[in-house]
């Protein structure tokens, strides 16, 4: 399948642009619906990045991470060019390659100690520091960790993730030493993290949702869509770039829109219609903070019939087990800054309507 291309992001790209343009002083949450693009987003601010700025992009996507061991080695980059002792004179040496790089560069004997220490966190936090500090002299340090989520309820001496965010808000709002980008598309990690009293004035929300009427024509125009074509693609998958580039694909190999729509509405239809009957007949759970609830088949129903005649509804008129399943799902997308729920995406708005005429 055709890479899914960056197109028309000049609004978040902006305000990305603004952001990097002034001083470090929150973190910044990168969110939005499951395939809209905020990788591509993030991917193509890296590629355009001015000389002066130093990125660091970590993404945890699909990596299995249990112990600090796990998450250390996809935070750093380890240096196996021998034992360095001085920070500043590595760092100094480091900056000099520097390009775009997967991880923070370390040498392979400061990540040992490193390990080795009882308190792995505080010594780790403290090398990010001292090596952000000494590059900032030349470049300013920016840190993209994409799919933060995946160490959201890892417990190693305490949560991760609030040591995580405490360093971050280090960085930001009391050293000024570097940007902080948070990239996630799982509406309950963002809820959780706009919910949290740590974090409050200390953050700053950027949605990257599906494309609008005028920029999914507008790529669609770009690849030989003639007006029809067009609107049956925004009928059936609305502004969602992979369903879009998908599209695309078949459209190559001389498929008919209309049948590739169909086949993919029938798809996601059937895959809602299973998920429920398998909660109907076998039950499900979701844990909801420390508590194991239960999913109920006949309030998943009450809760996805409120999309028959809608395309969104506020967050209080679902309740928190129902949103919490389908939001995991990935059925239903809850935006916590706007207070609004409404489906992952056009197809899924289609497939709900659909399933619900079958139960």
């Amino acid at each position: 399948m055709k890479r899914i291309e960056f197109h028309d992001r000049e609004r978040e790209t902006k305000e990305i642009t603004d952001i990097l343009d002034s001083e470090p002083s929150l973190i910044t949450f990168v969110y939005g619906p499951i395939n809209s693009g905020k990788t591509a987003l993030i991917n193509h601010l890296i590629d355009h990045l001015p000389e002066c700025y130093a990125p660091f992009y970590i993404n945890l996507r699909g990596r299995f991470i249990t112990d600090y061991e796990d998450f250390q080695s996809i935070l750093f980059e380890i240096d196996e060019g021998g034992a360095v002792d001085n920070i500043s004179e590595y760092a100094r040496s480091a900056l000099k390659d520097l390009k775009i790089v997967s991880g923070i560069p370390i040498p392979v004997n400061l990540f040992q100690q490193i390990f080795e220490k009882k308190d792995k966190s505080k010594d780790m936090f403290r090398y990010i520091e001292r090596f952000f500090t000494e590059i900032s002299e030349k470049r300013m340090p920016v840190l993209i960790i994409d799919e933060l989520q995946v160490i959201g309820d890892m417990e190693i001496d305490g949560h991760l993730i609030y040591k995580l965010f405490n360093f971050f808000v280090r960085l930001t709002k009391e050293l000024h030493l570097a940007h902080v980008f948070v990239v996630t598309s799982d509406s309950l990690f963002i809820e959780r993290v706009y919910s949290e009293a740590m974090l409050s004035e200390r953050c700053k929300y950027l949605l990257a949702d599906d494309f609008d009427y005028e920029t999914t024509m507008a790529f669609l125009d770009h690849h030989g869509f003639n007006m029809h074509e067009k609107e049956i693609a925004w009928h059936y998958v609305g502004g969602k770039p992979v369903s879009l580039v998908r599209l695309i694909n078949e459209k190559r190999s001389e498929k008919k829109i209309e049948d590739v729509a169909g086949s993919m509405l029938k798809l996601r239809t059937g895959e809602i219609m299973t998920r429920l009957k398998i909660v109907k007949e076998l039950g499900s759970e979701i844990t909801m903070g420390n508590k194991c609830c239960d999913v109920h088949h006949e309030i998943l129903v009450s809760a996805l019939k409120m999309f028959a005649t809608r395309d969104e509804v506020s967050t209080n008129e679902i309740d928190e087990v129902s949103k919490g399943y389908l939001v995991k799902e990935n059925i239903l997308f809850a935006d916590p800054l706007s207070n609004t729920i409404k489906p992952q995406s056009m197809l899924n708005l289609l497939a709900i309507r659909e399933a619900m005429e079958n139960v």
